[in-house]
């Protein structure tokens, strides 16, 4: 779960709260504005956070591949590569053994880490763009 889905639940039974614990509408109206406007600021400060860690990902993926050692520039790109080799002999019968879960995780680590910092790379500038003007 996400920080946002946790905010989320949080938030939930808090405007609970507020619907049985205010007098009047307008004090409801109110609290619900205030909750709206905190809830609001975190999710703000969430995205600020996320979009920093994306960057670092980025500048991280950027320096490597701009390194001046061969195996620096081309280490990830191997590495894939090689778990594809893996996953074709393992459903090609060919491994004798079976790859185990820990493999697994690690291969969606890789693909999902280079595949969203690629991604990243190309939308990260907008985002801070527009923050910066916001």
């Amino acid at each position: 779960m996400g920080l946002l889905g946790f905010l989320g639940d949080v938030v939930k039974p808090i405007a609970g709260l507020i619907d049985d614990l205010t007098t009047t509408d307008e004090e409801k109206k109110t609290l619900h504005n205030e909750l709206t406007r905190v809830e609001n600021s975190f999710a703000a400060r969430v995205l600020e956070y996320e979009t920093k860690m994306a960057q670092m990902k980025v500048d991280i993926i950027t320096a490597e591949a701009k390194g001046s050692s061969w195996l620096q520039r081309c280490w990830r790109p191997i590495t894939m590569l090689t778990f594809l080799v893996l996953v074709v002999l393992h459903y090609s019968g060919v491994l004798v053994y079976e790859i185990g879960p820990e493999m697994w995780s690690l291969l969606k680590i890789g693909i999902g880490g280079y595949i969203a910092s690629r991604g990243a790379e190309k939308i990260i500038p907008s985002i801070v763009t527009k923050f910066k003007k916001g």
